[in-house]
């Protein structure tokens, strides 16, 4: 772990300039809130009570900058704590809350490992950290005991499939430099690198690009001196030996067998969604969310109740998108999903402000209730699979 500690004490990542805070928030999962709400909580959270959360491993503080800002704007309470070995991680992460205003954070440096110490949290972010550790499990069992009741978990590791050509060269660039200190390590590998022939699969490979943004991203995907990747499969096996249980992926299409081939009888879930990453071979990270392996999963209440947002897409130009019969394909990665959703369904998309619920949206738009369960099906099916929709009262 001192290998690593060095690193991004020599390279945080991902570099950050607190200055940024100024012209954009940064978005992504997980960590977002309607996002969280959706999978941990079935859109019913009560915003109206403070979200405890930890952020382990929160390294330059991409999550924690977004879900404190969103929380914030939502007008929401919140009391969230930052926990990194790195110093000059946490120092930027400081820096950009400060630059926003953002109050009610607690840094901290330590290890995750201790992370019951300083709960127990609604809500754990503990994304791109857990595939660093010398023993992920050990790590997932210390997150697993900084949890309070009813809480979850947002995760993201690494996949091995779409990162085809980082293991070979961190290998190679460990075994050659790994002796050397941080900066000597870069300088050296980046040497290297530069030789090796540009039919090397990572040269190859469309899907990674972090070596070609600054020092940092060069040294964290193929310098790291610890990396384990995951099959999903593997990552689900992991999640339930140390007390967790699946709530969802992000984006739950692309893991979905049915949709690339007939799905063989007798087939678990868990072999369904890696032969479905298999035969993908373009997913780079798993991004997703768990509880306690033990808790009761949320009542979902009525499709009518609920309160829709689009993540990533405009109501008002989807809507016309539908009702043209022009809609566009959703980005996934360097992969385009073409979603088909037919032109009565526009009216009810053009309405959905975060707000309202289905019915209030169908009532709105003057369609039957019957009508409207019907259409918003067909809506919820060609969303929800590519993360475009969620339900939560976050706004409400």
């Amino acid at each position: 772990m001192s290998d690593v500690k060095e690193q991004y004490e020599a390279f945080p990542y991902p570099a950050r300039d607190p200055k940024d805070e100024a012209r954009r928030l940064i978005s992504g999962s997980p960590s977002f809130p309607v996002e969280m709400d959706h999978h941990l909580w079935g859109g019913q959270r009560d915003w109206s009570k403070p979200l405890r959360a930890l952020f382990a491993g929160g390294g330059t503080g991409d999550g924690l900058i977004q879900l404190a800002q969103r929380l914030v704007d939502a007008g929401r309470p919140y009391d969230i704590t930052y926990l990194d070995l790195s110093a000059t991680s946490r120092g930027i992460a400081e820096a950009r809350a400060k630059e926003r205003g953002l109050n009610g954070i607690t840094f901290r440096t330590g290890s995750l490992l201790d992370a019951a110490e300083h709960g127990p949290f609604d809500y754990i972010d503990c994304c791109g950290v857990l595939h660093h550790l010398d023993d992920p499990l050990t790590g997932l069992r210390a997150l697993r005991r900084a949890l309070a009741q009813g809480g979850g978990l947002g995760f993201m590791v690494y996949a091995p499939y779409g990162r085809t050509g980082v293991y070979p060269l961190q290998d190679a660039f460990n075994r050659l430099y790994g002796h050397l200190p941080a900066k000597s390590q870069l300088k050296h590998a980046k040497k290297t690198f530069a030789a090796i022939p540009k039919t090397h699969p990572l040269h190859r490979n469309p899907h990674i690009g972090d070596h070609r943004q600054g020092d940092a991203g060069f040294f964290d995907l193929l310098v790291h001196s610890t990396d384990q990747p995951f099959r999903i499969d593997q990552w689900i096996s992991a999640l339930d030996e140390t007390g967790w249980s699946l709530c969802g992926m992000t984006r739950p299409g692309l893991y979905d067998l049915s949709l690339l081939t007939d799905v063989p009888d007798q087939m678990v879930p868990s072999l369904q969604m890696a032969t479905a990453e298999e035969l993908r071979g373009t997913i780079k990270a798993h991004v997703g969310y768990a509880r306690a392996r033990e808790a009761e999963q949320p009542s979902q209440a009525n499709i009518e109740d609920r309160v829709p947002h689009l993540t990533n897409v405009p109501a008002q130009a989807l809507s016309q998108a539908v009702a043209a019969g022009k809609i566009p394909p959703l980005q996934m990665g360097q992969e385009q999903i073409n979603i088909v959703i037919k032109a009565d369904c526009a009216p009810l998309i053009a309405l959905i402000d975060g707000k309202r619920t289905v019915s209030e949206i169908g009532a709105k738009s003057g369609l039957e209730p019957a009508k409207t369960r019907r259409l918003w099906s067909a809506i919820d099916a060609a969303l929800c699979p590519w993360g475009s929709l969620h339900y939560s009262r976050v706004l409400v």
